[in-house]
């Protein structure tokens, strides 16, 4: 296969560049493999779609502030500021940083921009744009390893708490087809009403449509929920570099899967009952912890790092349904998604998404393909 298949043709406008004001008024397309149709609705509808018995997992990451802003030297000459982001380039030693993925109590995967003026040994200082009593930087880190496109590893100093810092200092990661600056309501909308454990670096943008009344809609019906956790990276939204499909390979990303919904899930497959997944990286954990289970179709609980690169020709062993956003031409994303449901299906979905004007991408509308 050949990361071209999985093209397709979007308007530059249908990129969704802010959030709806209501959560849940986002449209949503119903897709269902078995009659190869497709039908609009709204996410509202999303609770009756459901089945009594279904099993509802979803992802409950929570993104932290991972991009920040650094100077090469420890003057404070001019600090980054809400205000003078826009000029970010022009001022001299400044650097972005995206934090990727922890890998040690005090070290961290980053992406760097510039990342070629970046070396090992460099020092970076990172400064709050709120006010400080301290001329002091919150955060000091050293690049202890180079990679590929800019990536590094950054050793921090210790601190009290680091997520609190982050707090201070970072900026929400909104993905780089937003093309605007990070405000105070991304904090709130590029997360998911359900989110609790820090340490994603992107949203996982199914669940962004839930509300809590959503949430009790879905819980008066009777439906089961339960809860995985994957930390999505930054490798999210980098491109497939080998036009070869089976050549690429993913970045890896934390995973957990508890003892409660190892037990929810097998109870469910024993049962036969429809496992519906909110998001890709929610079936990406099911699917990575299925293939590696010593025990044939049950999960055990789990943690680690999974890399699992899901592409048409794949068994599914544990989702039987998903709802999820609508992704990036000749991504990783898009090619799970059309595993699931079918190539020809999902492209065709996708051209009448675009007829109809639906948003897309992460602030935008979703479909639901059972």
């Amino acid at each position: 296969m050949l990361i071209s298949d999985f093209d397709f043709l979007l308007p530059e406008e249908l990129i969704a560049q802010h959030a709806l004001p209501d959560r849940a008024a986002s449209r949503m397309l119903h897709v269902e493999r078995s009659s190869n149709r497709f039908h609009d609705c709204k996410f509202s509808e999303f609770p009756g779609l459901l089945k009594r018995d279904d099993l509802l997992v979803f992802n409950n990451t929570k993104v932290f502030p991972a991009r920040l802003f650094a100077r090469r030297s420890g003057e404070r000459a001019q600090p980054v500021s809400q205000r003078n982001l826009a000029a970010r380039d022009f001022l001299q030693g400044t650097v972005e940083v995206l934090l990727n993925r922890q890998v040690g109590s005090l070290e961290w995967e980053a992406l760097v921009r510039p990342g070629r003026k970046i070396g090992l040994g460099e020092k970076l200082f990172f400064y709050s744009d709120q006010p400080s009593r301290s001329d002091e930087p919150p955060l000091v880190a050293e690049v202890v390893a180079r990679g590929d496109y800019g990536e590094r590893r950054l050793r921090f100093n210790p601190v009290a708490d680091f997520f609190a810092v982050l707090d201070r200092v970072g900026h929400v990661p909104l993905p780089p087809y937003i093309r605007r600056e990070d405000t105070k309501a991304d904090r709130e909308r590029y997360q998911t009403v359900y989110a609790r454990e820090s340490g994603s670096a992107a949203a996982p943008t199914a669940g962004l449509h839930f509300t809590p009344e959503i949430l009790d809609r879905i819980r008066a019906r009777g439906i089961e929920i339960a809860e995985i956790t994957l930390h999505v990276g930054l490798g999210t939204f980098q491109p497939l570099r080998n036009e070869k499909v089976e050549q690429n390979t993913l970045h890896k990303e934390s995973f957990e899967l508890s003892a409660a919904t190892a037990r929810q899930i097998n109870q469910a497959l024993e049962q036969k009952r429809r496992i519906v997944a909110v998001g890709t990286t929610t079936v990406r954990t099911l699917e990575f912890c299925a293939l590696n289970s010593d025990t044939p179709d049950r999960l055990e609980p789990m943690r680690g790092e999974a890399d699992i690169f899901i592409y048409p020709g794949f068994h599914f062993r544990i989702v039987n349904a998903l709802l999820t956003n609508f992704h990036l031409p000749k991504s990783s994303l898009l090619i799970l998604v059309s595993a699931f449901a079918g190539r020809e299906l999902v492209l065709s979905a996708y051209r009448h998404a675009v007829a109809e004007r639906y948003r897309f991408f992460s602030y935008g509308d979703c479909m639901f393909i059972e």
